[in-house]
């Protein structure tokens, strides 16, 4: 079955975000990676990956226009067993593609107008703390 394994939020303070997540709800830091044209603090709570989005000053991609300009709740991951598949299938509902193209994860703006994205089984693993 599909799931829903990740949660981003596009941030204008990673650090100050960062701290309220971790000391008000007990999140804890997983990993934190440049990609592309953001810096990504991924949390969890033991069950799902919890991300923090910072772009890059100035940065005029699709991605990081996709959702507003503002601070905002970013995008969401569904778990997929064939990308390829899924994204054909998604694109029968004329669902825009938003990523690159070849890039995984794939992103897209849903029915509805929301911004989602297709990625691997395992792409988000559960940390080990939990």
């Amino acid at each position: 079955m599909n799931r829903i394994v990740h949660l981003a939020l596009k941030v204008e303070d990673l650090e100050k975000t960062t701290e309220f997540y971790e000391k008000v709800f007990g999140f804890r830091e997983v990993e934190t990676r440049k990609t592309r044209d953001h810096l990504s603090r991924h949390l969890s709570d033991g069950a799902i990956d919890f991300t923090l989005i910072q772009y890059d000053q100035g940065t005029q991609s699709a991605e990081s226009k996709a959702s507003g300009e503002k601070p905002c709740i970013h995008h969401f991951a569904v778990e997929v067993e064939d990308i390829e598949k899924s994204t054909a299938e998604i694109k029968t509902y004329g669902c825009e593609i938003i990523s690159d193209p070849g890039v995984i994860p794939v992103k897209f703006r849903a029915p509805g107008g929301t911004v989602a994205e297709l990625v691997p089984i395992g792409r988000y693993k559960k940390p080990k703390f939990v």
